[in-house]
């Protein structure tokens, strides 16, 4: 993965920086099947599905689906500003991991942290009207996630909203390209995948841990970034 703007970089800084894009689609992936299993059936990060979901509400007159999807959607769109206004704009003197990404980050875990603690308090089966501020909750996480990210530079890169990811995978495929031109962005899509499967397999079988898995891939990156030297190294 390498952004349009680097010219010297540290090989070490960027392939961490790559483990940890994944590590952010584990917890994407994990938090919009926490929505649609849990929250009231609803994206967390997938606004188009959301938008779709929204029209069917409509048609039907499902005044409650109409409210869950419309609060994700807003809550989502709330959490990309802040992402937005937190991470800034992408600078050719940055870092390969620029501190404004973590402390964007360091708000989505505390959003995160707060639903964590709602759930368990609710013996890890939300229902009623709980459903709505925690599935806002998420949604405003990922949203955060979403834009925070933009200020890598990197173009195309996303650890939320994935079809451009696949149809970049297909095109770059389709015209012979191989298949270590598009390695990175399949690991992205691998990750949304198994962050998905673990949280469903989670919410059969132990519920409680399921925000557990949000934490921790997030806390992970959290941690790596900050202990990281390599990351803190500019990417020019």
């Amino acid at each position: 993965m390498t952004s349009t703007s680097t010219a010297v970089a540290s090989p070490t800084g960027l392939q961490t920086r790559a483990h940890l894009v994944v590590a952010l689609a584990v917890t994407s992936g994990a938090t919009d099947a926490v929505g649609v299993l849990a929250l009231g059936s609803a994206f967390t990060s997938v606004m188009t599905g959301n938008m779709v979901l929204l029209g069917v509400g409509v048609a039907d007159r499902d005044l409650r689906a109409v409210l869950l999807v419309s609060v994700a959607i807003l809550s989502f769109m709330v959490g990309a500003a802040i992402g937005a206004k937190l991470a800034g704009q992408h600078d050719q003197t940055d870092s390969i991991w620029p501190r404004p990404v973590s402390v964007a980050l360091q708000v989505e875990f505390v959003l995160l942290a707060v639903y964590a603690v709602a759930w368990w308090a609710l013996g890890s089966a939300p229902s009623g009207d709980v459903l709505m501020p925690l599935l806002a909750l998420n949604a405003a996480a990922l949203g955060l996630q979403s834009s925070a990210i933009q200020r890598f530079g990197v173009a195309g890169l996303s650890t939320t909203y994935l079809t451009g990811t696949l149809t970049s995978v297909v095109i770059r495929l389709s015209q012979g390209k191989g298949l270590r031109t598009v390695g990175h962005s399949l690991t992205i899509l691998a990750g949304l995948i198994v962050g998905a499967a673990v949280a469903t397999f989670l919410l059969e079988v132990a519920p409680v841990a399921v925000p557990l898995l949000q934490l921790g891939t997030l806390g992970g990156v959290l941690v790596v970034a900050r202990l990281s030297r390599e990351m803190r190294r500019s990417a020019r």
